[in-house]
């Protein structure tokens, strides 16, 4: 027994550091991921731009994609390995791991259940946060209920990796994943909403590019086509799928309309939220919300607060 505890020491402390390391990666992934759908399912006019939020779960569920088959593999390597050589359930390094996560998974259940009780003394117990409540204290606990039964049952050499566990923890993951799809929409369709960020941000810039052709010149830019030429050097943002110049048209001497061709709606782009905010919320300036199709911004131009630098 001891030449089996010297020759695998090594690789059993990788392997359950690797267990254990994927084990607190995929579970801190899952709930927010999981906060995101509910989030999403409650929507609150705090909430930032949806956009972050997609991003948060587009990674989760990367990271569950990769991380939990790894996370699957390793503790069924490794239960299979002290089923071989039940000695093994007594190494330092499984038992101070294991021991740690039971720590962490109390403490995360005690402090759950202090946020629910100060959320509602607050008057906070909205259902989103109950709904938040509850997902920590259930992933927690099955953290916990889980490797409190591993480190009590009894190993012996016709014992087996539980199956039935291994499918409805994997349903779970697999469920929460497929999910993602309906928030988010398929790889196509965030594409297309990438495009259209894109191409908010380009018409920002341009935007910006105007105010400064009128800082330097007292006076709007006729065409685009003059808006290069004032700009030296300045290479104007371009339709990011088309690579064709995005419209501009003066409208009066302190009026001008940007327009783009955009592939969704901003709402639609934010989830169906009805609550999607312009770049800088209170100025119209800055409020790129749209329809799918082609949509044209009114500007203007405040001399107030932009004074040429002539008139400075």
């Amino acid at each position: 027994m001891e030449t089996i505890h010297n020759k695998n020491s090594a690789r059993d402390f990788f392997l359950y550091v690797l267990a254990v390391g994927t084990l607190y990666f995929c579970v801190w992934r899952f709930i927010d991921m999981l906060f995101e759908y509910i989030n999403h399912a409650f929507p609150d006019r705090l909430d930032g731009p949806f956009n972050y939020a997609f991003e948060n779960i587009r990674v989760s569920m990367a990271t569950l994609i990769i991380v939990f088959p790894v996370y699957l593999g390793v503790t069924w390597f490794l239960r299979k390995d002290i089923i071989k050589n039940p000695e093994k359930s007594e190494l330092k390094v499984r038992k101070w791991l294991l021991y740690f996560t039971l720590f962490l998974a109390a403490v995360t259940i005690i402090v759950d259940m202090v946020t629910l009780v100060i959320g509602f003394l607050n008057g906070d117990l909205t259902v989103r946060f109950l709904f938040k409540v509850l997902v920590v204290l259930l992933t927690a606990s099955g953290v916990f209920g889980y490797y409190i039964w591993d480190l009590k049952r009894e190993i012996t050499p016709h014992s087996r990796p539980s199956r039935i566990l291994l499918i409805c923890v994997s349903a779970v993951v697999i469920a929460s994943v497929v999910g993602g799809f309906f928030v988010i929409g398929s790889p196509a369709k965030q594409r297309l909403m990438r495009m259209d960020e894109k191409r908010m941000q380009d018409l920002s810039s341009l935007q910006n590019e105007v105010v400064n052709y009128w800082l330097a010149k007292s006076a709007l830019p006729r065409s685009i086509e003059e808006l290069k030429a004032g700009r030296d050097g300045m290479v104007l943002p371009r339709d990011p799928e088309t690579d064709k110049d995005y419209e501009y048209i003066k409208t009066a001497n302190l009026s001008y309309v940007i327009c783009a061709n955009f592939n969704l709606s901003s709402i639609e782009a934010a989830g169906g939220s009805k609550y999607s905010q312009p770049m800088y919320p209170g100025d119209m300036n800055y409020d790129f919300a749209h329809e799918a199709g082609k949509k044209c911004f009114n500007r203007d131009i405040n001399p107030a607060t932009y004074k040429p630098m002539m008139l400075k």
